[in-house]
């Protein structure tokens, strides 16, 4: 996989399909390495007529660690935030990461998709570069809204637990994650997510990361009065059973934004079950497809 210079750090990245196709950029979520796009999800999308690029965010991966600014004071950025440090970097750095992939790419706009996290990325990245953003797909994700239900208070703590002692402690804990947030309506695939988890491990084990990009979350501002002023045709996904990210957050996303599409799926929780990867191929095309009309 190559790497590329974008926004002054090193960004990992793979293509999929032609270049001569409509671009979409694929953003991850916290903690995610670019893997967790399954390939056959985005050679879908590349059948469809999409050259499909994505990428590992800072931090996570192969590309640009954040290391010498050490692991931050997470209970302190959330019960004292006036006298916790400043951030190693926002929200806002990371869609610069984004805008920075697509001009290195020589890429002046394209359709943008994330999940999670990389919903918040490529909100912000629509705020920030709106000239950047044909369309925008954000799944199971959120404004910043702090008037939104949280998560589930288990649920969360086991993202910020202590790091897994080794491969085989790795890859259990991200098997026992997915059962909990992933999606109670649809299979439970684990060979697949030992299988996501074991590659993520072996490409690089950055828990310290994750932890800086959770630092990132919490300081997120409430994005709702700039999602407002967004004239950009928009489609929303969310599980109606997200423990983590709970669905109020992908409605506050939608009503936010006028003309936004929501698809709100029963039985999905916070994962991409395969067996919603058609459902999803085909929103994401018809939604850029009216996009290039207009």
């Amino acid at each position: 996989m190559p790497q590329i210079r974008a926004n002054d750090i090193d960004l990992e990245y793979e293509t999929f399909g032609s270049d001569a196709d409509r671009p979409l950029l694929l953003v991850m979520g916290l903690g995610a390495q670019m893997v967790l796009w399954d390939e056959s999800f985005c050679e879908g999308l590349a059948d469809r007529g999409h050259y499909v690029i994505r990428y590992d965010n800072r931090d996570v991966g192969l590309s640009t660690k954040f290391e010498a600014a050490g692991e931050p004071n997470l209970m302190q950025l959330i019960l004292k935030p006036s006298e916790a440090p400043a951030l190693a970097y926002t929200l806002d750095d990371m869609a610069d990461d984004a805008a920075g992939l697509l001009d290195s790419l020589g890429i002046p706009s394209a359709h943008v998709c994330g999940a999670s996290m990389g919903g918040m990325i490529v909100q912000t990245l629509a705020i920030r570069h709106r000239d950047k953003v044909r369309s925008m797909t954000s799944i199971m994700s959120t404004t910043g809204n702090p008037e939104l239900p949280p998560g589930d208070p288990a649920v969360t703590a086991r993202l910020a637990q202590e790091a897994a002692a080794n491969r085989e402690e790795a890859i259990a804990r991200s098997v026992e994650t997915f059962k909990i947030i992933g999606s109670p309506g649809f299979p439970f695939d684990e060979a697949g997510v030992r299988d996501k988890a074991a590659r993520s491990y072996d490409r690089c084990f950055l828990p310290s990361g994750q932890m800086r990009q959770m630092a990132a979350i919490l300081r997120q501002p409430n994005r709702v009065p700039a999602l407002k002023e967004l004239d950009l045709p928009t489609l929303v996904i969310h599980g109606a059973s997200d423990p983590l990210v709970p669905v109020a957050g992908g409605r506050d996303t939608a009503n936010a934004i006028s003309g936004a599409e929501l698809l709100e799926i029963e039985g999905m929780g916070h994962d991409l079950p395969k067996d919603l990867h058609g459902q999803f191929v085909d929103r994401i095309c018809a939604l850029a497809e009216r996009a290039e009309a207009a």
